[in-house]
């Protein structure tokens, strides 16, 4: 072909300009399989997924072998996930984990364990160590808190130690905190 440029002229300009193509064909792709979006106002929150917190804990109470609470939270937080894990370590046990969406959009979790505070701690926490404590409504909970992580207060409740961690501000903290101990342990069904 008589106009083409021979190949050894051909520059970035010329990479640039064919890639376009190929880069508007991936966008149309992408957003007709709805993989993308674009808003000019920013990122939006999503679906928050739906958790039934009441079964979840319903069952650890039958199954576990200490007493598990169901906090009575503000109508604005939502239940949105929950585990059940094994502590293996000497002074362990199993942990029921519940996590919630704050009124603020903030992730908080509650776990409750019959293992020790240390082993509770190290299991969800790593290797933090504590900083100090704070009461909630007459219960001492104990503070972990790092600059570069979560915080986590934990207290110890007798047959169960609780732990609650998160993205929340104190003010969520406390919230959960004081739900949690004013929560009735929930009575497994006779059997």
């Amino acid at each position: 072909m008589p106009n083409q440029k021979p190949r050894i002229l051909h520059d970035y300009r010329d990479l640039f300009f064919s890639l376009i193509p190929l880069v508007l064909i991936a966008v149309v792709f992408a957003g007709l399989a709805s993989q993308c979006s674009f808003s000019a106002t920013g990122p939006t929150q999503g679906r928050i997924p739906h958790f039934d917190v009441d079964a979840a804990l319903g069952s650890d109470a039958r199954t576990l072998p200490f007493p598990i609470r169901n906090p009575e939270l503000p109508a604005d937080w939502t239940p949105n996930s929950g585990s059940r894990e094994t502590i293996t370590a000497a002074g362990g046990g199993p942990v029921s984990t519940v996590g919630y969406i704050t009124g603020d959009g903030t992730y908080v979790r509650l776990s409750q364990s019959s293992a020790t505070e240390e082993q509770l701690a190290r299991f969800v926490l790593g290797s933090r160590y504590p900083t100090g404590t704070v009461d909630v409504d007459g219960v001492k909970w104990v503070v972990y808190s790092e600059p570069t992580e979560e915080n986590a207060w934990v207290a110890d409740l007798g047959a169960v130690r609780v732990l609650v961690t998160g993205a929340g501000n104190e003010a969520a903290f406390r919230t959960l905190a004081g739900a949690t101990t004013a929560a009735r342990p929930l009575q497994p069904p006779s059997r």
